[in-house]
């Protein structure tokens, strides 16, 4: 079996030099060349054609998300772990965002070092235990802000914004759903009151995000 040909991007020199030391013990990766910044990471990518680059984030002349989202542009077979000192959910959300296959904190040892880069190989997305378990919790709570306003409204109240959203009038509300228009308009006022949102545009826009309606409607 080949070996896996990996590009080494930091500009620390004695961290690059630790770095293919550590790899030189694996029998499974090759590393085919090193870059001191961004810039010259998606020049040597461009040239070289490793299937990974193990990517540090901040460089000079161009960074390492920079750097990755440019190599997801121009060399999408090229699959780039991020190796970065940083364990907080918008740098990790950032690194997936720019096109990286991977987030592996440097602190990593080598046998995650080596599950990381055969993951990736294999086309599969590794995180850190840490970062993944960041992600989860990130996600989770986006989730809850995103739904909890909503279980909070009555069904009634359920009704009269999504029939808002869907842009009928006081009137046709009230007829449809066999009320008075002072009553939908109480409900109104008690949506905006709840939601903190004052205006029409506002509840559409809420509706729209929660999932009530969909935004072609």
């Amino acid at each position: 079996m080949n070996p896996i040909t990996i590009l080494l991007a930091d500009d620390h020199t004695l961290i690059r030099a630790g770095i293919r030391a550590l790899l030189q013990k694996l029998e499974s990766v090759q590393v085919v060349g090193e870059a001191a910044n961004g810039l010259e990471a998606v020049r040597l990518a461009e040239e070289l054609h490793p299937e990974i680059v193990l990517m540090d984030l901040a460089m000079p002349e161009m960074g390492g998300f920079e750097a990755t989202s440019l190599l997801a542009q121009k060399c999408p077979a090229i699959r780039v772990i991020i190796l970065s000192m940083h364990l907080e959910p918008e740098y990790v959300m950032r690194a997936l965002q720019s096109g990286a296959k991977g987030y592996l904190l440097k602190g990593a040892r080598i046998p995650e070092l080596e599950l990381a880069i055969t993951s990736v190989a294999n086309d599969e997305t590794y995180l850190s235990p840490a970062a993944s378990k960041l992600i989860v919790g990130e996600v989770t709570r986006l989730s809850e802000e995103k739904t909890q306003p909503l279980d909070q409204l009555t069904p009634r109240q359920k009704q009269v914004l999504k029939l808002i959203a869907e842009g009928f009038s006081t009137k046709e509300i009230a007829q449809k759903l066999g009320v008075g228009v002072k009553t939908v308009k109480t409900h109104r006022a008690e949506l905006m009151e709840q939601l903190d949102i004052h205006e029409i545009a506002g509840l559409v826009r809420f509706a729209i995000r929660v999932g009530l309606v969909s935004a072609d409607q």
